[in-house]
């Protein structure tokens, strides 16, 4: 069930998404016009489980292009709710296009809440009258900042939206579309969803968001975030940026699954492996997109080298796809790729197969020796999923190296499949019985 949170702008729709979620998830600046993308939010209250969609306002009068494009985010956001949430500053008055939003909503035939926002203190709630000629009905007074109504507000809008019996899936694949600004991040989320979903323009920086969208892929569930870019800490050069920044490596933080988009043009660049990186330290699998490869002027064997570069500089091994989000092309493969990777993330390989695995790796090399003791690897198991983790029952006559605990690891890679899964690998020390080692 979802709410549709809209109004004019600055009038405090993300402030008033963030007290209702209990949550900084949505984008807040005194500057006007700072959320563009719709941006989808879950919250509950009082037992019942909804998602409030917090818009871009809606300024009727504004030529600029991309408010045309936010103006078309927020009827999608109406088309696609139970609720419209209309919210409006108090202080500030009705404006005229004001009007022509509850014009909108009246023609949605959705059921409408007016929430008139700033109210902070009790000698302001007369102003909230003014919204009775709107024609919606009567307005609720509210304070985004200092919590006044809120809790009303809530129980208004949980009365209005249907049941729903729909059971939350587990089986849900999340993937955080990363990489840095304009190679052309949400051109691909739009390819991946079939629609124009997010925003976007040749002005880089115009995704400010994390957006959750629900994608089904051949009956498997996906949630795809596609996030603001994301340049180097000494070129981000204003507040706003740096919180975007932020929310991106959030958005990481909270994927099992990150596909790196990189400008075909430019080849995996530094920047590139850094937001790798930064995935790989997220916890997520991983994999680089070369996008716009209909324009790249690049060889089988440059393809090859940049895939050499990604395995010699990162430690994940992450597999290098080409692809198109302007043709479309490889874009089903790229898809195909994540549920590949969510999957591997959440497997468990058997214990027989692992101590297989163990006897095969100390054939084809020793552990090292110290001091006459040499390292003995006794048993594996896998103790942990997203990502994977196992654990490797080692002799405590020697400790591991770092160069042999990266042997075990790209083998374990290698053996099932985990290139671009994060593994991690604990040799545990087993204290030695009566003649061990000797």
């Amino acid at each position: 069930m979802k709410v549709a949170v809209v109004g004019y702008p600055n009038v405090g729709k993300s402030s008033l998404v963030n007290r209702l979620t209990n949550s900084r998830e949505a984008v807040v600046h005194e500057r006007p016009g700072i959320t563009r993308d719709r941006k989808e939010i879950s919250t509950e209250w009082n037992g019942r489980r909804f998602t409030l969609i917090d818009t871009g306002g809606m300024d009727q009068q504004d030529p600029d292009p991309i408010s045309g494009s936010i103006r078309d985010q927020a009827r999608a956001a109406l088309a696609d709710a139970q609720v419209a949430l209309f919210v409006f500053d108090a202080k500030a008055g009705l404006r005229p296009g004001d009007e022509e939003m509850a014009d909108l909503l009246r023609r949605s035939q959705l059921p409408v809440v007016i929430a008139a926002n700033k109210i902070d203190a009790v000698g302001d709630i007369p102003l909230a009258a003014e919204a009775h000629r709107l024609g919606l009905g009567d307005p609720m007074a509210v304070s985004a900042a200092q919590g006044l109504g809120t809790g009303d507000l809530l129980d208004r809008l949980v009365a209005l939206l249907p049941e729903d019996d729909d059971e939350e899936d587990n089986n849900v694949v999340r993937l955080a579309v990363i990489g840095r600004p304009n190679v052309g991040k949400s051109s691909l989320v739009n390819r991946f969803m079939g629609a124009e979903r997010v925003i976007v323009s040749e002005v880089a920086g115009t995704t400010r968001d994390a957006i959750d969208l629900p994608l089904e892929v051949d009956g498997r569930r996906l949630v795809v975030v596609d996030t603001a870019g994301m340049r180097r800490q000494s070129k981000v050069s204003e507040s706003v940026e740096y919180y975007t920044v932020l929310r991106s490596q959030r958005a990481a933080e909270r994927a099992d699954v990150a596909l790196v988009v990189c400008d075909a043009n430019d080849g995996v660049t530094a920047q590139d492996l850094r937001v790798a990186e930064l995935a790989m330290q997220s916890g997520c699998a991983t994999a680089l997109v070369l996008n716009k490869w209909d324009t790249a002027e690049m060889a089988e064997a440059d393809l090859d080298h940049e895939r050499a570069k990604a395995t010699r500089k990162l430690r994940l091994r992450p597999r290098v796809l080409t692809a198109s989000a302007l043709t479309g092309r490889n874009v089903e493969r790229l898809l195909r790729e994540v549920i590949v990777l969510g999957d591997r993330m959440a497997n468990r390989i058997p214990t027989p197969q692992l101590n297989r695995f163990l006897g095969e790796v100390v054939q084809a090399r020793q552990p090292p020796a110290k001091q006459g003791h040499r390292l003995k690897l006794i048993y594996a198991a896998q103790i942990g999923e997203r990502p994977p983790r196992f654990a490797i029952q080692v002799n405590s006559r020697t400790r591991v190296t770092r160069d042999y605990a990266y042997f075990v690891e790209n083998r374990l890679r290698a053996r099932f499949g985990l290139d671009g899964v994060p593994v991690i690998i604990d040799f545990v020390e087993r204290k030695s019985r009566r003649g061990e080692g000797r």
